[in-house]
């Protein structure tokens, strides 16, 4: 496996793969990889010819008070995950190969509509800062296809509707949630919670199972949130946010069938996001 640093290597030595007509997947991360990364490596090997896997912490995504400092940087045990799970190529580039005149003066990419509430809500600037250097990444290695976590659900459909609306010529493929087997969502920022708080952490994705179940069965859905956000509450958590959306992120109405619940809640200091897809009956009532 190759580890590069520098744009013109990377470029270099994907033109020589192109010219031998291998396909090529991209799996963007920022390191402190778990099982969720290795599925999309996973998946990308089974798709593509030639899997590139991107590490870089990128700082336009962090807002002011967020974790940029203090998140987990564990480049060699990165290597070896990604070596292990198949990976031809790792591209590390530091900060000032990518921001050159510094994240203040970079030009950005913003995908409006849905960008807007949920996480683009609470963390403003953030899908910007998502957009801009997975743009960058897209430009960088010309990939065929790109693999995400389906746990960032507006985060994939920002990228979905990144590459729409500018005519990119790659696949996005969606890799489901990997959980832990209590059903904690796999993240990198679970290191940062404590045995207790860990142990209360998968109450976030039971009670997503709980309103989900209820919804099916035509509950109506502002109470049921509202139930929601109290039992999270009362398990230890602070709710973010707790919203129904149908599938595409547009608000529900009495015509939607496909929906997915939302979720963002902080644990102490930690902040956990987490989803489930349902399906809506007809008799459920909007908001």
């Amino acid at each position: 496996m190759q580890c590069l640093q520098q744009i013109r290597a990377l470029r270099d030595t994907l033109d020589a793969h192109r010219r031998a007509g291998r396909s090529i997947g991209l799996v963007p991360t920022m390191g402190n990889l778990h099982d969720g990364h290795l599925a999309l490596v996973a998946e990308a090997r089974r798709r593509a010819d030639i899997v590139v896997a991107s590490i870089f912490v990128n700082p336009t995504q962090f807002g002011p008070g967020e974790d940029l400092d203090a998140y987990p940087r564990t480049f060699e045990a990165d290597r070896r995950q990604l070596a292990e799970a198949g990976c031809d190529l790792v591209f590390a580039p530091d900060e000032a190969t990518l921001y050159p005149r510094g994240g203040a003066a970079q030009t950005r990419v913003s995908v409006p509509d849905v960008s807007q509430g949920l996480c683009g809500g609470s963390r403003p600037g953030h899908f910007d800062g998502v957009a801009t250097v997975v743009t960058m990444l897209f430009h960088l290695v010309q990939p065929d296809l790109a693999c995400f976590g389906e746990k960032d659900y507006q985060q994939l459909a920002v990228i979905r509707r990144l590459v729409d609306d500018l005519h990119l010529p790659i696949e996005i493929i969606g890799v489901p949630i990997v959980r832990d087997a209590d059903g904690l969502a796999l993240s990198s920022r679970n290191g940062y919670l404590n045995a207790d708080q860990r142990r209360t952490a998968a109450r976030l994705q039971q009670t997503l199972g709980e309103l989900r179940d209820a919804l099916e069965n035509g509950a109506a859905i502002a109470p049921t949130l509202d139930q929601g956000r109290q039992r999270l509450r009362a398990a230890g958590f602070e709710p973010d946010y707790l919203e129904l959306r149908a599938a595409d992120l547009s608000e529900p109405d009495a015509s939607t069938g496909d929906a997915v619940l939302l979720a963002a809640a902080w644990l102490g200091s930690t902040r956990l996001i987490d989803n489930l897809t349902l399906r809506l009956p007809s008799a459920a009532s909007p908001p």
